[in-house]
């Protein structure tokens, strides 16, 4: 094992918190023989406190005692932990750019920034260093960093795989999600983490795709391009003629979905947070002082609006496909954020709100949603999600394998 505290040889510290050869060994054999993982600083791996992103949460925890339910499951199908990987603070953020360890690198685009929460996952599997990258997204966690390394990831159904021994931010969208290079890969991990999927009646087709022209707008255009080239390249895929997606609704969704989120956020941290001021970079800081103050009859008001929103989006999606871009943008400059939050951070809040008005929508209606690798015309990575019916996520990754590498 090899902490990054130890030695001029350790590994990246902005991705790694912990490397072993490996860290943890299989517990059994199966589909995932030969694969390693690199698992977000959020699950419990037994032996190993959780640290969350946070310097001063890790001084404080004690090792766990058991290992979290969907590492485990990996384990056991014969993949190793290579090593607990970085993420940002309370996964509360979807830069990357964590203030105690730094921003985790993008070899796809190199001096850009990461995306996040799942950083230290993702970056360990662009740089060859994990072929899994375990992680979570509440509000966009998978997807973002996947768009932005041009990474397969794919956000859970919510419910669908296990969360525990998963430190929660807000549970009413946490869900378990991964990455990979490869299509095949991010369809056997799915095998082991989602073995119940038929029992929700799944089936091998789906009845229409919608790709509504208003949501890909919302994207900067090379984005949108890159999707309508995927689109008409992939024979499996046959837009359908739909309604309009209700595109002047995100605002009002993404303000009560935020709202929730930071609600419970703080049920689950603000106890510790108040404990240790000063604690935070300022980002997190600052959603974390904002989630201080909403009460609980502000969330039931936010929560009475995600209900209606949940059942809009469901109904728009059907037993079909809606796609729509995984991230706003393609990954902002690591000096385009500096001075940013030099200033207060005016343009990466730009930047996260109107990717969060997109990852949104899952989040709110609880859909899985696949991410897959995409180029724009300039040559950056970037992706398209793909959201499906509840519980159909392991169609899902099989449509992905069939549409073949990007």
């Amino acid at each position: 094992m090899t902490s990054v505290s130890d030695s001029g040889s350790d590994p990246d510290p902005t991705v790694w918190r912990v490397l072993g050869a490996p860290l943890l060994p299989p517990t059994g054999t199966g589909p995932l023989d030969g694969l390693s993982v690199a698992v977000k600083d959020l699950f419990a791996l037994e032996g190993f406190a959780v640290g969350a992103g946070n310097p001063a949460r890790l001084a404080g925890a004690a090792p766990e005692t058991t290992t979290a339910a969907a590492p485990a499951a990996l384990l056991a199908a014969g993949a190793s932990v290579a090593g607990i990987a970085r993420t940002d603070e309370f996964a509360y953020s979807l830069a990357g750019t964590n203030v105690h360890y730094g921003t985790p690198p993008n070899p796809r685009a190199p001096g850009r920034i990461s995306g996040g929460s799942s950083s230290g996952s993702a970056s360990a599997v662009s740089l060859r260093q994990a072929d899994v990258g375990l992680g979570t997204d509440t509000g966009g966690s998978i997807r973002v960093p996947a768009a932005y390394q041009g990474l397969f990831g794919i956000r859970t159904s919510h419910g669908a795989v296990l969360v525990e021994g998963l430190l929660p931010l807000a549970p009413s969208f946490d869900t378990v999600g991964w990455l990979t290079r490869d299509a095949a890969t991010l369809a056997a991990v799915g095998e082991v983490l989602l073995p119940d999927a038929a029992t929700h009646g799944a089936t091998a087709s789906f009845t229409g795709m919608s790709v509504p022209p208003e949501l890909l707008a919302t994207a900067e255009p090379g984005i949108g391009e890159a999707i309508r080239e995927f689109v008409a390249a992939a024979p499996e895929l046959q837009p359908a003629a739909t309604v309009p997606f209700p595109v002047e609704e995100l605002p009002g969704w993404l303000a009560a979905f935020q709202t929730v989120q930071g609600f419970e956020a703080w049920q689950q941290h603000g106890a510790w947070i108040e404990a240790h001021p000063d604690s935070l970079g300022a980002d997190v800081a600052g959603r974390f002082a904002t989630a201080s103050r909403i009460t609980a009859g502000q969330a039931e008001a936010a929560r009475d609006v995600l209900r209606a929103a949940r059942q809009r989006i469901r109904e728009f999606v059907g037993g079909g496909l809606l796609v729509l871009p995984s991230a706003s943008s393609v990954a902002p400059l690591l000096t385009d954020v500096a001075q940013s939050s030099a200033l207060g951070g005016s343009t990466i809040d730009a930047v996260r709100r109107a990717t969060m008005q997109l990852t949104c929508i899952a989040g709110i209606s609880g859909l899985p949603a696949l991410s897959l690798p995409l180029v724009t015309p300039g040559g950056l990575p970037c992706g398209v999600s793909i959201v499906g019916p509840v519980h159909r996520d392991l169609d899902l990754l099989r449509l992905a394998c069939r549409l073949g590498p990007r």
